[in-house]
């Protein structure tokens, strides 16, 4: 049902640069950019993530609860997309674990501009 996620930046070159490494993690790569933007994806039908420097000129700033949440195959994965975003400067907002009993296996952070982003798998229940 999404299409993509878009997330403010001050920095364009900067932000671009922290998702290009990024996303290599995810098999993602450059689908499309602009001057003003940048998108990520697997494949140009499949759901992207891009950064963009708002449109009215004004600073780009952090949604309070807001996140941006990608989905990965297994916990090996949650913990290199994790690991890849601190060593490129992202900022710790919780280790890769399970979260409740449900399945759930996350890691959180923040990327260069503030934003919190997760990265997510099912796990069988055992």
């Amino acid at each position: 049902m999404i299409g993509y996620v878009t997330l403010g930046t001050n920095d364009l070159k900067k932000a671009a640069g922290f998702y290009d490494e990024l996303v290599k993690e995810l098999g993602a790569r450059r689908v499309m950019e602009a001057d003003t933007f940048v998108a990520w994806s697997t494949d140009m039908n499949a759901p992207a993530i891009s950064v963009i420097k708002p449109y009215d000129g004004a600073p780009a700033s952090v949604g309070n609860g807001t996140m941006v949440a990608l989905a990965v195959d297994g916990p090996e994965k949650v913990k290199a997309v994790h690991a890849k975003a601190l060593a490129l400067g992202g900022k710790d907002e919780g280790a890769p674990g399970p979260r409740g009993d449900g399945g759930f296996y996350a890691a959180y952070f923040r990327d260069l501009d503030g934003n919190k982003i997760n990265v997510f798998c099912m796990v069988p229940k055992e």
